[in-house]
């Protein structure tokens, strides 16, 4: 991506940077030097250095501006300790000295370089022993321009390692964020609607044609005692199909969440669970309904994950947070082992960055297993 600001700007800020570095200097080899037999000192110490980090604090921000005016390095606000906006400012005045001392040799040699063909003007017939030195010229130009350019990469660097990342690079690192978690979100969705065309079709639909075929016998049969044991068969296939129809909509969105909330939601969850589940929900307000969606489903998919594949016993399902953010833990004493690439658990992470928020899985060999999602409120 191009360069917000033009090379003729940058380069200005880079000279500027060399009369800074020389103030950086300054302040060292006069306020520092006074001031170090007192930081030298334990019990003046702590005064000392708060001091001359004062004093270097201003020249800091000197280089703030400098960054964001010639180079437009615009950065949050950042606040470091003493001991780093000291080590910022020193490291800082060595590389802009050393910036200083390349372009003195860059203009000295241009100088040379203007005698030189001079010389060859005024006696053309002094070319071809000159030669040499011209080439001698050109090579320390190149080290010279490589210089310059290295060492206007490590200022650079320096600022964005004490100021932190520009806000247009934290901007473009939150739109690749955002481009991989719409990527991840369409993932779970299509992932999401073969589950379900799946569970309708190996399930629902195969107990509906059986259940067709069970009141096509009871229609055809003449005898009623088998027609009677027949339509019996029917009416408790009729009450599985029900049932299997309840789990794949409640897989599909939870209609508690609308009418009871997610504590209600979660009791469902619990209760339709094989395995012993303890509870303990601690939200003091209502969540944002995507929130609320996305916990429900955390929790839903952990508890299924334990209760077919890990051979626990006991599921601990916590929920607890504040204003700010949500916190939703499920914890089983299983074997173990689950793979955060599986497709029930890289659905969880796609919903759970979607809403920004994170999701930790751990669950070393031999258990226990952990799942956490931390979800933002705001």
């Amino acid at each position: 991506m191009a360069h917000p600001y033009p090379w003729p700007r940058r380069a200005a800020g880079a000279l500027l940077g060399c009369f800074t570095a020389l103030a950086g200097l300054l302040y060292f080899a006069v306020p520092g030097l006074l001031a170090l037999p007192f930081v030298l000192w334990p019990r003046t110490r702590p005064r000392a250095l708060a001091l001359l980090s004062a004093g270097a604090r201003r020249l800091t921000g000197v280089e703030r501006v400098r960054r964001s005016v010639f180079h437009g390095d615009v950065f949050p606000a950042h606040h470091a300790c003493d001991r780093d906006v000291l080590r910022y400012l020193a490291a800082r005045t060595g590389a802009g000295i050393l910036f200083a001392g390349v372009v003195a040799l860059l203009g000295y040699g241009a100088v040379l370089a203007v005698l030189l063909a001079a010389g060859i003007a005024h006696d053309p017939a002094d070319g071809l022993r000159l030669l040499p030195q011209a080439a001698l010229g050109g090579l320390l130009l190149f080290l010279d321009l490589q210089g310059l350019f290295s060492l206007n990469a490590l200022d650079t660097r320096l600022a964005r390692d004490h100021f932190g990342p520009t806000e247009r690079e934290l901007l473009e690192r939150r739109i690749a964020e955002l481009a991989d978690s719409r990527a991840g979100v369409l993932r779970a969705v299509d992932a999401e609607r073969r589950r379900i065309e799946r569970d309708l079709h190996d399930g629902v639909q195969q107990q509906l044609v059986a259940l067709a075929m069970l009141l096509g016998r009871a229609r055809r049969n003449r005898t009623p005692e088998q027609a009677e044991a027949l339509l019996r068969q029917a009416h408790y296939a009729s009450r599985e199909v029900l049932t299997e129809l309840r789990e794949v909509a409640w897989r599909v969105y939870p209609s508690a969440l609308d009418d009871l909330g997610l504590e209600e939601a979660l009791g469902g969850v619990a209760q339709r669970c094989g395995i012993p589940l303890h509870m303990e929900f601690a939200l003091p307000l209502p969540l944002p309904r995507p929130v609320e969606t996305a916990a429900y489903f955390v929790v839903c998919e952990a508890v299924t994950n334990a209760a077919k594949h890990s051979g626990a016993t006991l599921i601990r399902v916590t929920v607890e947070g504040d204003r700010g953010r949500v916190s939703v833990s499920v914890r089983d004493n299983g074997s173990g082992g689950a793979d955060p690439s599986g497709g029930g658990l890289s659905g969880l992470r796609s919903r759970v960055d979607a809403l920004d928020g994170r999701l930790h899985i751990d669950s070393p060999c031999g258990g226990p297993t952990t799942i956490t999602a931390e979800l933002p409120c705001a």
